[in-house]
């Protein structure tokens, strides 16, 4: 993503509204229409403003211990009707535990814990990361 790891830093994406223009360009110039986002860690800062604009644009959302889940109010997730997967490690006690606290106000939400698993559990334990994804996919309308 922009502005993060080694790529140049990019004005647009200071604010959460620049960060939901990225967002929709890149979904607009890939030509996607209702996609699946998957938003791990870092990426939070950019599909926590898209789903809570754009929700609707989305056929489901799966935060994986996204950050920034607490600059929004459960008033602000509780109108968002997008299908989410929320997902995450138990090993993770950091991130995990506040971002479940904010999302579980999304009301279309279904929770995965993957025992064993970190904060990067889809590295930890793949196998399972994909059985609860492709658990959800397949429930998708």
């Amino acid at each position: 993503a922009p502005g993060y790891g080694d790529s140049p830093p990019v004005e647009m994406v200071v604010t959460a509204q620049g960060r939901r223009t990225f967002l929709d360009h890149v979904l607009q110039e890939l030509g996607m229409r209702r996609p699946v986002l998957v938003s791990p860690s870092m990426s939070g800062r950019f599909a926590l403003p898209f789903l809570l604009a754009h929700g609707d644009r989305l056929a489901g959302f799966v935060p994986i211990a996204p950050v920034g889940t607490k600059d929004y109010t459960a008033e602000q997730y509780r109108g968002v009707q997008t299908p989410t997967l929320i997902l995450y490690g138990d090993r993770d006690t950091r991130l995990a535990p506040q971002a479940l606290q904010n999302l579980q106000h999304l009301p279309e939400h279904r929770v995965a814990v993957l025992p064993g698993a970190g904060h990067a559990c889809y590295l930890d334990k793949p196998e399972d990361f994909h059985r609860a994804l492709l658990g959800f996919l397949h429930q998708l309308k």
